[in-house]
């Protein structure tokens, strides 16, 4: 997000086609175009602390494993075998909701390596094939010619992002480019020193695109969030028109942070400036994260795509390792009021796909207290080529 200059004489902008929410053949598209290319944040570093931990992630139906290696580096690869494509790694049955009917001896081994369950393949950890049963170095069979397909992996902020397309081409975006000036607006949060102290996650019927043009204006904030617009009244003024969201938003004057009360005992992160002791400040990073930052707590939305109209958040709470060592911490009066305010947004992204479903819906608008929200038409453009 940026500052946002306003004329009340600019003609409302269509939206993207009606069809780019509904269409699977569009969310195709995007997959390869967009969430298989750019940089998708998928977690924090913290979920990983030792060598050979690992986690199996769902980035738009492929199965990616992140590891961390013997030498503490943090490492991606696809979920799959270089002999026959076995899955390596089971998925987390918690997530699918399948059953596990039978135990394979496979997977991460600590620090040991991968091993493919099928054919007792292994794999170190950083991809390299150490072993595979019954074939000997030469003769056609090169083990260095069998590493697991790889998955680009870079870090900012305590995130790690991945790329599922980490081959060097002429449109491969770097992620500091992707992150763009975020970086600078957000520079005084210690950010990677924080922790996860609570971790929701929902599954929202709409399209991701939805979700992020409703986080991307507040026009709809005083309809929609009136106990938000108690603690930041500047939402509901002029419709949410001309936040400076380069300074940051100010609170009411007796409020500092995002609770249902505005305050906290929590004291203000190490290093802020007057300004963000007082104001937040909301970074959009295309295509999947969405940061909210107070002067005590950090809201993080990372946006999972399952399909045209269905997308899973997770959003992790972070606070400061001093504040949460403390006997009486406690995250609830933020996450309480979090839950609340998110819970709303959800509930109107669904009502928006709904209606966008309507035999007589073609496309939407943008007034210009939406201008931020355009600029999402720009990004997908520019990835799938204009709309027609």
């Amino acid at each position: 997000m940026g500052s946002t200059k306003q004329n009340p004489n600019v003609s409302l902008q269509k939206s993207l086609p009606t069809s780019y929410y509904l269409s699977q053949e569009v969310f195709d598209r995007e997959k390869e175009k967009i969430f298989c290319r750019d940089w998708f944040c998928a977690g924090r570093e913290e979920q990983l602390p030792n060598p050979g931990d690992f986690l199996v992630l769902d980035v738009v139906g492929e199965s990616i494993l992140v590891v961390r290696t013997k030498d503490g580096d943090l490492k991606a690869h696809y979920n799959v075998c270089r002999h026959r494509g076995a899955q390596l790694c089971a998925a987390d049955t918690s997530q699918t909701h399948e059953p596990v009917t039978v135990q394979l001896k496979g997977g991460v081994l600590g620090t040991a390596g991968i091993r493919c369950p099928y054919h007792q393949w292994t794999y170190a950890l950083d991809g390299r094939l150490l072993n595979a049963p019954h074939f000997t170095e030469g003769d056609g069979f090169c083990k260095s010619d069998f590493s697991l397909y790889p998955v680009g992996l870079e870090t900012w902020g305590g995130f790690f992002f991945l790329n599922l397309s980490p081959q060097p081409g002429k449109d491969r975006v770097t992620l500091q480019q992707q992150l763009g000036e975020a970086t600078t607006r957000v520079q005084r949060y210690p950010l990677r020193d924080l922790r996860a102290a609570a971790t929701i996650r929902y599954d929202v019927q709409a399209n991701w695109k939805t979700i992020l043009e409703n986080y991307n204006e507040c026009y709809h904030c005083g309809g929609v969030h009136p106990e938000l617009c108690e603690v930041v009244p500047a939402f509901r003024q002029q419709g949410g028109a001309a936040l400076d969201w380069d300074r940051g938003i100010p609170h009411r004057a007796d409020a500092n942070t995002f609770t249902f009360s505005g305050t906290t005992s929590r004291a203000p992160f190490p290093g802020l400036n007057d300004d963000e002791k007082v104001r937040h400040k909301g970074e959009l990073i295309y295509p999947n994260f969405m940061l909210s930052l107070a002067a005590d707590h950090v809201a993080a939305f990372l946006l999972w795509p399952k399909s045209p109209q269905e997308t899973s958040i997770t959003c992790l709470f972070l606070f400061h390792p001093s504040e949460i060592s403390k006997p009486d911490f406690s995250s609830n009066d933020a996450v309480e009021f979090w839950d609340l305010v998110n819970r709303q947004d959800w509930e109107i992204c669904k009502r928006v796909q709904r209606g966008m479903n309507s035999r007589v819906h073609q496309f939407g608008y943008y007034s210009p207290m939406e201008d931020q929200s355009a600029d999402i038409r720009r990004y997908v453009n520019e990835r799938l080529g204009p709309a027609e």
